[in-house]
């Protein structure tokens, strides 16, 4: 079975024959089978050349670049092999047309609410006093609908998203993780730091994932396609950031995973350091492991396939084959 490979050492990858070597500053070297990677996540700073970029090439690799303060700043996307001319046309039908973009940016939307709501539920059953927090999100939920243009959609979601932030520090309860906004390039405190990193896992996971379908993941719906490189992504990453990320940094902080000491702060900002990155990491993997019930399907998924899943339905909707429903947690 394949899977992603994460380098937080310096050092230098190669191709030895039909593997991945890396070779690190200690001089240490590693072999990793190139049929068992599905994609790479590059931390810390490493030296690759030509004939290693043409192997991942061949073998359909990935690679995901992350500076020093963990902040995602691109990936070497390698030729599409599954890329059809026809969907393409498609998605760019459904962009240009208003009204078709807008019934899929709207469709966003909704399931990321959804799901917002489904995670308030669960904290809410438990204890956390969360009821008002949903029913000012059920207030504003109509808006949706009434919108025109993208622009005005993401206002609304952004909206709501404050809202839901709000309810945070009640799920969690630690003087250690207080919220007051969200904050973002850099980051201005621990719980800050712990939703950009997730969220930046969710968008790379979306775009791998993307890379195996036929879509293009340069034309979105919800966020503009224009000289940034990749939009699809962070549409479908809006579905499943509240189930994905949230759900598991509430879980790492409620069981002391994740802690103050996991944490550096700069000249701006707060960032998880590399110890925290890794423990964050490995539970990341844990969770896209896990496997859910899927009510269509009849027979359990896992997290990660759950987002295969929610392309193959966008593609059949660009083909006028059937409507596209976001997914919503049952959970």
């Amino acid at each position: 079975m394949k899977k992603p490979i994460y380098i937080f050492s310096d050092g230098k990858l190669e191709r030895k024959q039909n593997t991945i070597s890396f070779l690190n500053k200690e001089n240490k070297r590693k072999y990793v089978p190139v049929e068992t990677i599905s994609e790479l996540y590059i931390f810390g700073e490493i030296d690759l050349n030509k004939r290693i970029l043409e192997f991942l090439t061949q073998n359909e690799i990935l690679i995901h670049f992350f500076n020093h303060y963990g902040y995602y700043v691109g990936s070497f996307y390698p030729r599409e092999h599954y890329n059809s001319g026809y969907l393409i046309l498609k998605q760019a039908e459904h962009y240009l047309n208003m009204e078709k973009r807008m019934k899929l940016a709207k469709a966003f939307v909704k399931g990321a609410v959804e799901n917002i709501k489904k995670v308030l539920s669960y904290y809410d059953r438990r204890g956390a006093e969360l009821a008002h927090v949903i029913d000012a999100i059920d207030r504003m939920e109509p808006l949706i609908d009434k919108q025109s243009l993208p622009e005005e959609l993401m206002a609304i979601e952004g909206n709501i998203r404050d809202i839901y932030y709000g309810a945070f520090e009640e799920i969690l309860k630690s003087d250690e993780f207080s919220f007051d906004k969200r904050t973002k390039r850099p980051p201005q405190n621990r719980l800050n730091a712990l939703i950009s990193f997730g969220n930046s896992l969710m968008y790379v996971l979306a775009l791998s994932e993307i890379y195996r379908t036929h879509l293009d993941p340069r034309i979105g719906f919800l966020h503009a396609t224009n000289f940034r490189r990749f939009s699809l992504n962070l549409d479908v990453a809006e579905i499943f950031k509240p189930i994905f990320v949230d759900r598991l940094i509430f879980s790492l902080i409620n069981r002391n995973q994740i802690q103050a000491k996991h944490f550096s702060k700069e000249i701006d900002g707060v960032i998880l350091n590399t110890a925290g990155h890794k423990i964050f990491v490995e539970e990341w993997e844990n969770r896209l492991r896990t496997t859910v019930n899927h009510p269509k399907l009849k027979r359990k998924v896992s997290y990660r396939t759950l987002v295969r899943l929610e392309l193959y339905k966008i593609e059949k909707h660009l083909l006028e084959e059937q409507p596209y429903e976001p997914y919503v947690a049952k959970w």
